[in-house]
């Protein structure tokens, strides 16, 4: 389940707008924003601004978010998941990545432009070139991270345009009563046979590390929706797919506050946190709209460092601490001890992994069997594949949309099928399915490309490659602490000895029930090191604008690895691969694989067998079972020999005989 995707041609089509002619051209899927514009723009004038900057995210820098903090969405029609609005007394513009471009142009009416660069450089140019000297630009604190704050500072500078934070959301009042209330959904506690430690357990380890710090932090502000879901084995559901609840946490010695919506907590939830009132371990539950306030009060006092995490703060809370009374690191202590799962979070994910396999593995028996007949399209197949997640035990739904993707809508890495774009799967096209689970124990996501037919050279060459790159990553030996971004390459090194690449990171880190990509783990530069008990995705692809695209993305445990030598004080390590479906063989060219990667290849699929044919059979999926088997059997260089050799023998004797006769 990728981060980003390559460039892509923008074809002429009925479904983008085209703003050139008159009247404009604009697809059934626009949304028509001239009444919302003019709106905001009032509220502009009114506190006096020119320029007014609205991103896709919420208070808590959260990736994925509610409907009611959909604003960017709901103001312009985008409803892509990164992109960045800025509108002026006069203009609106989008700015977002190469991802999202065909799908802005379906969406957004002609009041907007479309900027093809997401980067904070290319949206102050842009202001610079529509504000006038003197203006004031306006943003909300509260939805704008620590380092965004900087980066428009910074390319702002000397410009004599002035950034100006402003309290209150201007685009909520113009939104009113249409815009979705906040949750009310119950906030429960996990059980305990669903958590790796008990919350007292957690917050004691903070607490050491604390204390162990050089600058001797006296608190811990946390406003990632996953630290405090975490660290007090609690769940919500306040975001799709995302089992957490709109929290802050701020971590003292002796005084533990927690700033939810206390209503919302069930009776064990909240029991379980006011047990051993009073007491050190006793958490204060105080209103969620009072996080603000209680920060800015113990900030206040003598003697206080709050240590944040800048990567989850926003510029309001983070404005609110004085500067020498912070302790500032990119992710809080609780993001860098959740990164690292203990036995039991391990076990439960691997278990969690199982059973996702058995779900999928049904889907594609199923596909097999219904898609010859053009009875599937992706939207129904994306259903059908939620639904049989939902039958397997612990299952609390998808952990993200489903990516089902056929032909050319496979060349698109964050495809969404919907009703207005969603194929017929056929035996003639590629097929990508992206797709995962929430059990109670784990949180899956795995892509699987699949061609039911005829693949052409160059497809089978490409998914080979792409193949290979996931097995040279997976079965990498490396130091410990390495960073991801050091070996992310050997993922693209079969890609690049042919001149082609993908655009996307590699992978990316998930959760014990929780986010499907849990920060800071995986490939990219913001990324910590790697360490023994991380979970990651590795999920090399390719895409061929227009026609079809491939991904194979596989979860993997960091483990120690066995090596020849021990010369190091800490073990090298390696990954372990915990997803479980094998790849489509009508794709693989074996020719292709070197004979390290078939043992690799083949090692995986007698893992398969042993861990999810026990499962299937117990189940009396027979059939499955058979489609198992007949899937993961070994490759070899020799039986493809044998293969080629038959059927050259074949052409042979049937040359000669049509020559006979």
């Amino acid at each position: 389940h990728v981060t980003g995707y390559p460039k892509r041609k923008t074809s002429e089509s009925e479904d983008i707008r085209n703003c050139t002619v008159s009247p404009p051209h604009l697809p059934p899927t626009v949304t028509n924003t001239s009444e919302r514009l003019s709106a905001l723009r009032q509220l502009m004038h009114t506190h006096n601004i020119t320029a007014y900057i609205i991103p896709a995210t919420d208070a808590h820098m959260s990736e994925y978010i509610a409907e009611r903090d959909k604003r960017l969405s709901w103001i312009s029609g985008f409803t892509g998941s990164s992109g960045t609005g800025v509108v002026t007394l006069q203009k609106a513009a989008l700015f977002t990545d190469s991802r999202y471009w065909a799908q802005a142009e379906r969406q957004m009416d002609c009041n907007w432009e479309l900027q093809k660069s997401g980067w904070i450089t290319s949206i102050c140019e842009w202001i610079l070139k529509e504000v006038p000297a003197g203006e004031k630009i306006g943003l909300d604190p509260y939805l704008t991270s620590i380092d965004d704050w900087q980066n428009y500072n910074q390319a702002l500078q000397d410009s004599n345009r002035i950034l100006t934070p402003i309290e209150g959301n201007l685009v909520d009042p113009v939104w009113g009563a249409q815009r979705p209330p906040p949750p009310t959904s119950e906030i429960y506690q996990l059980p305990d046979n669903f958590t790796g430690s008990t919350w007292q357990e957690k917050v004691s380890n903070i607490l050491r590390q604390m204390e162990n710090h050089a600058k001797k932090p006296t608190a811990v502000l946390l406003s990632g929706l996953e630290e405090t879901a975490w660290l007090f084995n609690l769940r919500g559901d306040d975001i799709p797919h995302t089992p957490v609840f709109y929290a802050y946490t701020l971590l003292i010695k002796g005084n533990i506050s927690l700033f939810v919506d206390r209503q919302r907590l069930n009776e064990k939830a909240l029991q379980s946190l006011t047990a051993q009132c009073p007491g050190s371990l006793c958490v204060q539950v105080e209103s969620y709209e009072r996080a603000g306030a209680g920060v800015t009060s113990y900030a206040q006092q003598d003697g206080v460092c709050i240590w944040i995490g800048t990567e989850y703060t926003t510029l309001g809370l983070y404005q609110s601490i004085p500067q020498e009374k912070l302790l500032e690191e990119n992710y809080s202590p609780v993001m860098i001890t959740k990164a690292a799962k203990n036995a039991k979070e391990q076990e439960m994910l691997q278990a969690a992994h199982v059973r996702d396999a058995v779900a999928v593995i049904r889907y594609l028996v199923w596909l097999e069997k219904n898609v010859p007949s053009g009875s599937v399209n992706e939207v129904s197949g994306a259903h059908y594949v939620d639904d049989l997640r939902r039958e397997e035990l612990f299952c609390h739904g998808p952990s993200f949309e489903t990516i089902s993707a056929s032909g050319l809508n496979a060349a698109l890495a964050h495809y969404s099928p919907s009703n207005t774009t969603s194929r017929t799967l056929s035996v003639n096209e590629m097929y990508l399915l992206d797709s995962g689970g929430q059990y109670l124990d784990g949180t899956t996501d795995i892509t699987r490309t699949v061609h039911w037919g005829e693949p052409t050279p160059f497809q089978k060459e490409a998914y080979t490659r792409v193949l290979m790159g996931n097995i040279d990553l997976s079965r990498l030996t490396f130091p410990s602490k390495t960073s991801g971004r050091m070996v992310e390459a050997i993922a693209r090194r079969a890609l690049w000895d042919v001149g082609l690449n993908y655009g996307h990171g590699t992978g990316h880190g998930i959760g014990n029930f929780l986010s499907v990509h849990e920060w800071p783990v995986g490939f990219q530069t913001s990324n910590i090191p790697l360490e023994k008990g991380m979970f990651t995705s590795i999920e090399p692809g390719y895409y061929q604008d227009g026609e079809f695209g491939i991904r194979l993305e596989d979860v993997v445990l960091v483990v120690e690895a066995e090596t020849k030598h021990q010369v190091s004080e800490t073990p090298y390590l390696t990954f372990k691969i915990i997803s479980l479906v094998p790849y489509d063989r009508n794709l693989i060219d074996v020719q292709l694989l070197s004979q390290e990667q078939i043992q690799y290849l083949n090692s995986y699929y007698e893992t398969i067998r042993r861990l999810v044919g026990p499962e299937l059979k117990g189940r009396q999926l027979h059939e499955e079972y058979s489609w198992l088997q007949e899937n993961t059997k070994p490759f070899s260089h020799a039986t493809l020999l044998v293969a080629s050799l038959g059927t050259l023998i074949m052409s042979i004797v049937a040359s000669t005989l049509l020559t006979g006769a």
